[in-house]
């Protein structure tokens, strides 16, 4: 295991990082990524698809892609982290929360996801993807500039202060085009719920398909002030 770096040491790699490959590609990023962290660096994949993956595994063969299994996905995003797994050089891992939804239920009332989107989340995500990066350094999204408001000045190396870890963002400039010329060119695996209406795949209690002319991010918690689940925010 690669040796854990000082949390100050940490913040300045980022920033530095962060000015120093603003322009560089997505592979380059992700292989400075593993030459500074090793295996203290992994991957986070909602399995909507797998791009960030695939250009992980080429800078990095066998990095580790952490998946969150909240309980409540589509059959179709754990058939395509079943998919990933089975033919991409990754190691996944997923991530459970500490209840089960029947647990959960219980103790909060059922579709807690309805009454207390913000705690469902919390719950289900935010907690146990704390607990499951303890042992990394840094972690790599598919966070996108032009995906929502919220994310547009996601930086492709920056500094997760809530989890004193370097956060990197590997195709945060790139458009909804070049996802899809990159998965074209190179067979990416992805969810069939993007060919179903769904531009955006959360939890199934939560998300719903997207009409013509909408943001590709309305689908999610529609009808609510909730844009994002709280992994970024």
């Amino acid at each position: 295991m690669t040796t854990r770096l000082e949390d100050t040491d940490l913040e300045g790699l980022a920033e530095k990082a962060g000015h120093e490959l603003e322009d560089a590609s997505a592979l380059d990023i992700l292989r400075w990524a593993a030459d500074t962290f090793g295996s203290r660096f992994c991957v986070t994949s909602s399995m909507e698809d797998a791009v960030v993956a695939h250009l992980a595994s080429r800078a990095f063969p066998g990095v580790d892609v952490v998946f969150l299994d909240t309980g409540y996905h589509f059959p179709e995003t754990i058939g395509t982290r079943d998919a990933v797994a089975a033919v991409m050089d990754v190691n996944v891992i997923t991530l459970t929360p500490r209840r089960t939804v029947a647990e959960q239920d219980a103790e909060y009332g059922p579709r807690l996801h309805d009454r207390d989107p913000d705690l469902c989340c919390a719950l289900r995500k935010v907690q146990p993807l704390e607990e499951g990066l303890r042992e990394y350094d840094a972690w790599a999204t598919g966070l996108r500039r032009d995906e929502s408001p919220t994310r547009a000045d996601t930086p492709v190396v920056g500094w997760d202060a809530r989890r004193r870890k370097v956060k990197i963002s590997p195709i945060a400039r790139w458009t909804q085009a070049d996802v899809e010329a990159y998965v074209a060119e190179h067979g990416v695996l992805t969810n069939p719920l993007l060919m179903d209406g769904y531009p955006s795949i959360g939890c199934a209690p939560c998300t719903r398909r997207v009409l013509e002319g909408e943001d590709i991010r309305s689908g999610r918690w529609a009808g609510s002030n909730k844009t994002e689940c709280g992994l970024h925010g």
